[in-house]
C-alpha cells in the first residue's frame, strides 16, 4: 500500500512559503490503478514527482508498504517506475536495443538467455514484438509511448508512475494505452498511477484523484465523479471546480472519503475473488504487520456473524469492513501469499555494477555515433579540412632560416641589404613557425568544444533518467571520457601527421616531434573536458554550444600569439587560454634558430617551458572533469 498523510510540497514565492501540494491524504491499495486529474497548474505533475523523490517533500509523511521512506530510505530503484512525458529512448536506436540497453543498465542477469526472457516478456507485455527491429524516429507518438513504458517495466517495478503519457495521442491510441497500464496494475499486484489531463476513458481506472489548487477535491470510484461534483458530464467537473475554493472541495471530500474507500475495498475484494487480479500482493502483505494479517485471516465473512468486544478493541475500522471475505479462503491466500512474499524478496532485482554500467553505455554511444550519418560526415570534414587550413602556410614554414652570421662583416651597402634580407626571411619564418602552431591548436581546440559541447547537454533527459532509474554517475562519466579519448586521438594524430608530411616541425632533438604532438593531443583534451564540463552544467545544448563557441573564440586574440597582449590583461587571462600553454609548450621544443626567430616575432612570454605548460594543460583537464561530474551528480530533472 502506498499511504500519504498531511503531504506538502512547498516553494518560496514573493518571499513568502507557497504550498504547491497542500495537505494530501491518500490510500492508495496493492494491485490499484489511479488517475490524477485536474485543470492546468493544479499540482497534478508536481504531486507525481514528489511521490518519487523527485521533489524533496517539505512536511508530511509517505509510507510504502508500512515503511516511512523519509525516515527508512527512499524506494529502490527496482522498486519504482517512472514514465515521463518525453521519450527516454534515442532515435538512433531500434526499440529492441533501446529495451537491452536499458535492461544492462538497470537489472543484473546471469546470464544471455535471462536477459532476452526479459527483453521477450516486456515487448510481449507492451504490443511492441512486431515493430521490435524499427528505429525510434520512425515510431508514432503511442508507440514511443509504449516504448517508455516497456523501458521501466524490465525491473519489474511495484509502484509504477506515469506523468502524461497519453497527452497527444489519437483517442484509439490513448485507450491502448490506458488499457495497457489497467492490465499492468492487475499483475502482481502493482500500484499505477497516472496524471492525465483527458478525463476520457475514465471508467478503466480503479479510483480518480481530482485536484484542485494542491489539495484533494475529489479520490474515489470514477463512477461517483458526476454525481460528486453534482454534473451530468466528466468534461463539466473542471469548470465547476473553479466555483468554489480548493479548501471547502477538500473538506467535502473528507466527509465522504470514508465511504469511498470502503467502496474501492469492496470492488478490489471482488476482483480478488473473481481471479481478476492477484490475491497476495493485493491483499497488502507487505503493508501489513503481521498481527494484522492474523486477525484478518480469522475473520468469519458470515455476514450474520457478530465481533466480540475484544475484536472490536483489537480490529480497525478498515478491519472491520473486509467482514464478506471467506475465512477458509484467506486462510489459504495467507499461506500462499506468504510464500510468494518470500519468493519475492529472494529474487529482487539488483542494479548492476558500475563496470558493467559503464561497458553498456559506452557501447551504446559508439553505436549511436555510427548510426548518426551527420556526426561521422561532420567528423570527417573537420579531420581533412581543418589540417588543410594548416598546410596552406606550409611553404612559409619551410622557408630556409637563414642566419645573420652569414653576412659575414661586410657593413658595405650590400652588406646592409643582405642584413636586411636576413632580418626580412628570419620574421617570416617565425612567424611562420608560429602561426603553424598555433593554427593547429586552435583548429584543435575547434574539434574539442566540437566533440563535447552538446554531448551531455544533448541527451539531459535520458541522463537524468537513467540516473533516477539506477545509473552511476560515475559509470556515465567513464562512458563519455573514453569515448571523447578515442575521438581525441584519432583528430589529433591526422592533424599532426597531415602536417608533418608538408611541413616538418623544426624539433631540436628527434624526439620534438613526439613532444610537439603531446601538446596537440592536450590542447585537444583540455578543450574537450572543459566543455565537456560546460555541457554537464548546461540544461540545453543550444546554452551548452552557445558557451563553448565563444570560448573556443577567445583563444586566438588572448594567446597572444599574434599580438601582444598588455602585461596585466595578459597575466590574468593566460593561465584560461589553452591554446597559449600548447603553443608555448610545442615552442620549447624548436630548434635554437626557429625558437629565436620566433621571439623575434612576438613580445608574449614563451620561455616558461614544456613542463609547466604541461602541467597547466593537465590541470585544464582535471578541472574539466570535476566540473563535469559535479554536472552529472547534481539534479537537474526538467518537469
Amino acid at each position: 500500500m502506498l499511504e500519504l498523510k498531511d503531504f506538502c510540497f512547498t516553494i518560496e514565492k514573493d518571499g513568502e512559503p507557497h504550498n504547491l501540494i497542500d495537505r494530501v491524504n491518500l490510500k492508495i491499495p496493492a494491485g490499484h490503478f489511479m488517475a490524477i486529474v485536474g485543470p492546468s497548474g493544479c499540482g497534478k505533475t508536481t504531486l507525481l514527482n514528489t511521490i518519487a523523490g523527485l521533489n524533496e517533500m517539505s512536511e508530511g509523511y509517505i509510507f510504502w508498504k508500512g515503511r516511512d521512506l523519509e525516515e527508512d530510505g527512499d524506494l529502490e530503484p527496482a522498486e519504482l517506475g517512472y514514465v515521463p512525458q518525453f521519450s527516454i529512448a534515442f532515435e538512433e536506436l531500434t526499440v529492441d536495443e533501446s529495451i537491452e540497453a536499458v535492461t544492462k543498465l538497470r537489472v543484473k542477469t546471469n546470464d544471455l538467455g535471462e536477459l532476452d526472457q526479459r527483453i521477450d516478456r516486456v515487448l510481449e507485455e507492451t504490443g511492441l514484438t512486431d515493430i521490435a527491429d524499427r528505429q525510434v524516429k520512425v515510431l508514432s507518438g503511442g508507440q514511443k509511448r509504449r516504448l517508455g513504458l516497456a523501458m521501466e517495466l524490465v525491473t519489474d517495478p511495484t509502484l509504477l508512475l506515469c506523468d502524461e503519457v497519453t497527452s497527444g495521442l489519437d483517442p484509439r491510441s490513448e485507450r491502448d494505452i490506458v488499457r495497457r497500464l489497467h492490465d499492468i496494475s492487475r499483475r502482481d499486484g502493482r500500484i499505477v498511477i497516472s496524471v492525465t489531463h483527458s478525463l476520457a476513458h475514465l471508467e478503466l481506472y480503479d479510483s480518480i484523484l481530482v485536484l484542485h489548487e494542491g489539495r484533494v477535491a475529489f479520490h474515489g470510484p470514477p463512477d461517483e465523479l458526476t454525481h460528486y461534483f453534482s454534473v451530468d458530464d466528466t468534461e463539466e467537473i473542471y469548470p465547476r471546480l473553479g466555483k468554489q475554493e480548493s479548501t471547502k472541495w477538500n473538506k467535502s471530500w473528507e466527509k465522504h472519503a470514508d465511504s469511498y474507500y470502503q467502496k474501492i475495498e469492496d470492488t478490489r475484494v471482488e476482483l480478488i475473488k473473481s481471479g481478476k487480479l492477484n490475491a497476495p500482493l493485493a491483499h497488502g502483505l507487505t503493508s501489513k504487520s503481521s498481527e494484522d494479517l492474523e486477525i484478518e485471516k480469522n475473520i468469519n465473512l458470515d455476514a450474520t456473524t457478530e465481533l466480540d468486544a475484544e475484536e472490536e478493541v483489537t480490529l480497525s475500522k478498515r478491519q472491520k469492513r473486509r467482514k464478506k471475505a471467506e475465512s477458509s479462503k484467506l486462510d489459504d491466500e495467507f499461506d500462499v501469499a506468504k510464500t510468494d512474499f518470500i519468493q519475492e524478496v529472494s529474487i529482487a532485482v539488483q542494479t548492476p555494477g558500475i563496470f558493467s554500467q559503464f561497458s553498456t553505455l559506452l557501447a551504446r554511444r559508439w553505436k549511436i555515433f555510427f548510426r548518426d550519418r551527420g556526426q561521422v560526415y561532420l567528423q570527417l570534414a573537420i579531420m581533412i579540412c581543418f589540417p588543410l587550413i594548416v598546410i596552406l602556410f606550409a611553404d612559409q614554414g619551410n622557408e630556409t632560416l637563414r642566419k645573420f652570421s652569414d653576412a659575414g662583416t661586410d657593413y658595405s651597402i650590400d652588406g646592409i641589404k643582405e642584413l636586411n634580407e636576413i632580418a626580412k626571411n628570419r620574421l617570416n619564418v617565425g612567424g611562420a613557425v608560429s602561426g603553424i602552431i598555433m593554427f593547429q591548436m586552435v583548429l584543435l581546440a575547434l574539434m574539442g568544444s566540437n566533440n563535447a559541447a552538446r554531448e551531455i547537454a544533448g541527451e539531459r533527459k535520458i541522463m537524468e533518467k537513467e540516473k533516477f532509474g539506477g545509473v552511476s554517475p560515475v559509470a556515465y562519466l567513464l562512458s563519455k571520457v573514453t569515448f571523447l579519448i578515442a575521438i581525441i586521438l584519432v583528430q589529433s594524430l591526422v592533424m599532426g601527421i597531415a602536417v608533418q608530411a608538408t611541413w616538418t616541425f623544426k624539433g631540436a632533438e628527434a624526439s620534438s616531434y613526439i613532444d610537439h604532438f603531446t601538446f596537440l593531443i592536450l590542447i585537444n583534451a583540455s578543450m574537450s573536458f572543459i566543455c565537456l564540463g560546460i555541457s554537464a552544467m548546461m540544461k540545453t545544448a543550444e546554452k551548452a554550444s552557445m558557451l563553448s563557441i565563444y570560448l573556443v573564440g577567445f583563444q586566438l586574440p588572448l594567446s597572444g600569439a599574434m599580438l601582444a597582449l598588455p602585461d596585466l590583461v595578459g597575466q590574468i587571462t593566460r593561465p584560461f587560454i589553452s591554446a597559449y600553454w600548447a603553443w608555448s609548450g610545442s615552442l620549447q621544443n624548436l630548434q635554437s634558430g626557429y625558437y629565436d626567430a620566433v621571439k623575434d616575432v612576438t613580445k608574449t612570454p614563451i620561455d616558461l617551458g614544456s613542463n609547466l605548460s604541461s602541467f597547466i594543460l593537465i590541470a585544464q583537464i582535471v578541472i574539466g572533469l570535476v566540473i563535469t561530474f559535479i554536472g552529472i551528480k547534481r539534479h537537474q530533472w526538467e518537469h
